[in-house]
Parts: structure tokens; sequence; C-alpha cells
């Protein structure tokens, strides 16, 4: 027989998918996938008009001559397939920018990996270096992409969680990693350790005594550390430190970043991976058959943006202070306690004041209730966890929208009292 009655149902197909689903936390007890938290909560502000401070992505245009430059690309023809590894001006632009700003050296020719984001830098490596039952630590809150990229390797997600301390009147302060129970989840079976700095969801930045305790305890194992630092020039409080500058990390680190956010234009989706030649070689070997290489002119206006003046990417993270400090001020005057970004683009916001010891319920209310969508914490950490208790309270809120549409948030969060 032949025909539509031959075709598997959908509860009869298996494969990967479905550890990529469990492990982002999709897959109910009945194997039916739910939509992530950022589709609902999208869906939620669409169908409600509320104002979406859920996903993170910008209202900002982006630089002119970061636009200019990609359109110009268009207009020269630069419209067929890239180089694999990337066109040589933006391999060029990420080694210089390695240079520039972190006193890194970097090969453009051997040492750099240009990826349609940095999701796709983060599978890519995943896919080449893990083996199926191999470890892999993320600090926990996570943000959800990495636990089914695990999941479709079939490597097993370990947790390293993020503290949440307080001050002296028991109110949350900031986020600080737990060193003793970072070394206690490396074991002989530790592929990698994902470190994302700055940090996504919570804010924070690891200081360099944390990352110096991942650093060795890698070492140790002989695991690898792989960075996801595409916040990294949006920091408020203190340069970002890239682990790749810490002694001994060369040959253990695997640097991702991207210009999404950058330069927000995270739709395009232009990433890179800067790592040792033969690490270069085994991810390049995965990632040429993920998407083999794209976004020719995108990656001729990144290459720009790389090398702009430092006022252009001052300005940018200015200007999103602002924002960051007049979200913070009504969800203040709204009764939440605020936990002050130090770097990115959300801010974290403890609604127990306000009677809300379940920050996805109030996330769920808020948008036919007041207008405003955002995203529990409680959706990046792992099921069952320390952390989804000790952080069940806490709401993201992106502060990376227009002043407008911060300003009219801030008015609508009021009406919580």
């Amino acid at each position: 027989m032949s025909g539509i009655a031959d075709l598997p149902r959908p509860d009869q197909i298996t494969g990967p998918w479905l550890r990529a689903a469990a492990g982002a936390g999709l897959l109910g007890d009945d194997q039916q996938v739910r939509p992530t938290i950022f589709t609902e909560m999208t869906a939620m502000a669409n169908a409600t008009g509320a104002i979406n401070l859920g996903q993170g992505f910008p209202d900002d245009p982006g630089p002119q001559q970061v636009l200019d430059a990609a359109r110009q690309a268009i207009s020269d023809g630069l419209n067929q397939y890239p180089p694999l590894s990337g066109i040589p001006a933006l391999r060029t632009a990420i080694a210089a920018h390695q240079q520039r700003f972190y006193g890194l050296d970097v090969d453009p020719d051997t040492e750099v990996q240009v990826t349609m984001g940095a999701t796709e830098a983060m599978a890519a490596t995943l896919l080449a270096l893990v083996e199926p039952g191999d470890e892999v630590i993320t600090i926990d809150p996570f943000y959800d992409a990495y636990a089914a990229i695990i999941g479709l390797t079939g490597g097993v997600q370990k947790y390293a969680p993020l503290t949440l301390d307080q001050d002296a009147d028991g109110r949350p302060a900031g986020f600080s990693l737990d060193l003793d129970a970072l070394r206690a989840a490396f074991t002989d079976r530790t592929r990698a350790i994902i470190v994302n700095t700055p940090h996504n969801p919570t804010g924070a930045m690891l200081n360099r005594d944390e990352l110096t305790a991942i650093l060795d305890a890698a070492r140790a194992h002989g695991a690898y550390v792989i960075t996801d630092e595409v916040y990294e020039h949006l920091a408020f409080s203190g340069a970002h430190l890239p682990m790749a500058t810490l002694p001994g990390a060369r040959g253990t680190v695997i640097t991702i970043s991207s210009a999404g956010k950058t330069f927000s234009v995270t739709g395009w989706k232009i990433g890179w991976i800067t790592a040792t030649p033969e690490l270069i070689t085994a991810i390049a070997a995965v990632k040429q058959y993920l998407t083999f290489a794209g976004g020719g002119p995108f990656q001729a206006g990144v290459a720009a943006g790389l090398g702009l003046p430092d006022d252009v990417l001052d300005a940018h993270r200015a200007s999103l202070r602002v924002r960051r400090d007049l979200l913070s001020e009504g969800l203040r005057a709204a009764g939440f306690d605020v936990i002050e970004a130090a770097a990115g683009y959300f801010t974290v916001a403890d609604a127990a004041p306000l009677g809300y010891q379940d920050g996805a319920a109030l996330c769920r209310e808020m948008p036919g209730r007041i207008g405003v969508a955002a995203v529990p914490v409680s959706a990046f950490t792992a099921a069952g966890g320390q952390n989804a208790t000790r952080m069940a309270s806490l709401v993201r809120f992106a502060h990376c929208k227009s002043t407008a549409s911060i300003i009219e948030a801030a008015d609508r969060l009021q009406k919580l009292h």
C-alpha cells in the first residue's frame, strides 16, 4: 500500500528531535511539544496588544554605517555563496577586533569561523566535540538553545548554579557563581562547559575569580570551555573580560560572539567562533553541513561595524543604559524588587513583594490585565532543580525597546498595585 495512510502519525515519529525538545523543556509527559515561552508570550502580546518586553529584539535601527555597507555589498553583487570560513574582510575585522579590545592575537585565516549567528556557532561546536553520553555543564539559569543542542548531540546536561545574592534587608541584590557546586559538577565524563557572560537572562557578568575557577576546573578534567559573549559590548558596569585572555586558555577556550546585539541587527544572524586552528578545523567540518555559509552582504556590513570608532559603541551602550534605568525605575514604582543588570538586554525583577511567588503565573496574567508581556526566569532553569525554586518569583523584562515603549510599559506596570 502507499499513500497518506502509510505515513507515520506525529506521535510515532522518533529521533533526536525528542532529545532536543526534552532538553529545552518543551516535551510534555504526553510526548506533545509545547511552544517556547518566547513564542507563548509573544502570541499573548500580539493577541492583547501588549507591549512585548519578553523577547530580546531591539527597536534600534542599528548604526547607519553598518546598514549602508550591507546595502552597498548587495549593489556590488556580493549575493552568492560566501566562503565557508566567511568573507576575508569579516575574518580580518574579527581578528582586528579581538586585538583592539582584548589584546588577543588571532589568525584570520586559520582561527576564525563565521557562522549564521551564535546559535549555529554553538550547535556546530557541540556537534563537533560532544559524543553521546558526554556531559556538558551549563550555568543555571541558561539560554534554552544550549539544552536543545546538547540533547541533539546525545550529551548529558549538568548544571553550575548562579546564586541569588541578598542585601542586608533580605532583598535580591545580584547573582554570583556557586564555586563549590561548579567544581562538583565536573566529572571524568565532562566534555565541555558553556559559559555565557555577560549572562542571559540575569544580566550578570562573571568576575575574574569565577572565570579562573571555571578554566581551572575545565583544564583539570580535560574539558573545553565554550563561551557565549554576544553581549560583550553592552557592559554597563566595568569592562567585559573574555575567558580567552586568561593564562592557559589557549586550546581550551572556544569563543563565540555575534553582531546581532552589538549592532541591533538580530535578524542578520552573523556570528563567529575564534579558537585554535585544530578546533576551528573540527568545527568547520560540521558547520559546512549545517548552512555551509550565508549572509554575504550582511557579513560585509558587520565587517564595517567592527571597525567603527569607540564612540559609536559607547553611544549605543549609553542609550541602552538609560533605558535600563527607566525600566528599573518603573518596576520599583510598581512594587518589584529590581536586580540591576550589569550588562545586556534584560532586567530581572522579583515579583514576590507584589504577592507573586510564581513569576510564570504573573507573566501569563500581565498581557491581558495591564498590557505588558515579560518572561519568567524559571523558564531558563533546570526543571525541578534548585534554581527553579529559588528563582520562581523572578521575571525578565527586555529594556532594549524604544524609550517611548519603556515609558508606556512603566506606566502600565503601575496597574499591578
